[in-house]
């Protein structure tokens, strides 16, 4: 369940932001793949990815 709210909320911010799944892809160095697994909550981002991906989508982590 997690899962999906956090894809829900990736996507929505991507959205936002203009991007498309391989705009943002490309910009992390990843897979439009991973990205899609992401928001259809099939998978989360990998740790190492979060500090990117956070700035990226114009979300404050403080």
């Amino acid at each position: 369940m997690e899962q999906e709210k956090i894809g829900k909320f990736i996507a929505k911010r991507r959205k936002d932001l203009h991007f498309t799944q391989a705009n943002l892809a490309k910009k992390l160095g990843i897979t439009d793949r991973a990205v899609s697994k992401w928001e259809n909550g099939k998978s989360i981002p990998d740790a190492s990815l979060m500090l990117d991906l956070c700035q990226l989508l114009e979300i404050n982590v403080n």
